[in-house]
């Protein structure tokens, strides 16, 4: 297991796994989890990449589990958890650039870490879902014009009302994180789980979770565990400042991520093709960060580095090792 700490970043303090050298004694690596997730999203990694010659440091992201967790829905806005982690990298290691992996809402909290902070973080990394540049627009104005004007359902326009989601997820965080992880995996059978009417539940309509080898009773009782002691609260929030976020990054307009950066995502990802509209995702990538190297794993859900852990380690290190 990981070492915890707990790391005072500026604003707040984050709960961080560390596993190999002293910080400041080598590069560092800063892993960012997705939703509904945890630093344990990353427990496939942090060992390779410590063996590698990195202090890995997987961190619970702010609201989640052992990290603090402030009320107010524009507390997690991207501008406040971007500089937690400039304030972790300079907490852990000031006088050398970081590198950053991210996967699902990690990936854009990291793509844009990297693309504010430069000379901060050499080398940025996500998963599930590519870099598309700074937004021209909110994406709850995307989500609206093509769901729920439509009448159709969108689980992030589901997530906006403060208390709505969070009544369904608390009732039973077992089952809920469960049948979501499920549902957009690999192992689901094909469907139309998602295709239902403007007024559904979030639940409503999921398959039941089948044995899967990447996500196991012990893995589940964890993240049990955590939302438990935790609640919802906070990781939502992350899904009700596309407003915030838009007008934070329209100070970055024009720019690129210039720094070397790895993309990977999995084609039975409904992330990895922006929900549809890009097919392309690694030539999409091109345009707004022009050193990337992207891979898109065959037959890979949404939990790309839990459902292929060692084809994952595999590009990631080999990719940081030529950093």
């Amino acid at each position: 297991m990981p070492e915890m700490r707990t790391i005072d970043v500026g604003e707040l303090s984050l709960r961080c796994a560390i596993e190999g050298p002293e910080p400041g004694t080598a590069p560092l690596a800063i892993m960012v989890h997705g939703f509904p997730e945890s630093w344990y999203s990353w427990r496939h990694q942090l060992g390779p990449v410590a063996a590698a010659g990195f202090t890995a440091c997987a961190i619970d992201v702010r609201g989640y589990g052992g990290s603090d967790k402030p009320h107010a829905v524009d507390a997690y806005a991207m501008e406040h958890i971007v500089a937690d982690l400039v304030g972790l990298k300079l907490a852990l290691h000031p006088d050398e650039p970081a590198v950053l992996i991210g996967h699902d809402w990690g990936a854009p909290i990291v793509w844009n870490t990297a693309l504010t902070n430069p000379d901060h973080f050499r080398a940025v990394a996500g998963m599930s879902v590519p870099f598309a540049g700074v937004p021209q627009r909110p994406f709850t104005e995307v989500f609206r014009e093509n769901f729920t004007s439509q009448g159709r359902f969108f689980y992030q326009e589901y997530f906006q009302e403060p208390g709505v989601a969070e009544d369904e997820a608390e009732r039973d965080p077992r089952d809920w994180v469960a049948r979501m992880m499920y549902s957009i995996s690999g192992d689901v059978p094909p469907g139309e789980y998602w295709s239902k009417q403007l007024g559904a539940t979030f639940l409503e309509g999921l398959p039941d979770p089948q044995p899967v080898p990447w996500l196991t009773e012990e893995d589940l009782d964890y993240y049990e565990g955590e939302f438990k002691a935790s609640g919802f609260r906070g990781p939502l929030n992350r899904y009700r400042n596309h407003e915030n976020d838009y007008e934070w990054l329209q100070g970055w307009v024009g720019k690129k991520i210039e720094q070397p950066a790895l993309f990977i995502g999995g084609t039975r990802d409904p992330a990895t093709t922006l929900f549809g509209a890009v097919a392309d995702p690694v030539a999409m990538m091109l345009l707004f960060a022009p050193r990337v190297e992207g891979h898109v794993l065959e037959g890979v859900g949404h939990w790309t580095q839990q459902e292929r852990p060692e084809e994952v380690n595999r590009l990631l290190i080999d990719w940081l090792k030529r950093l």
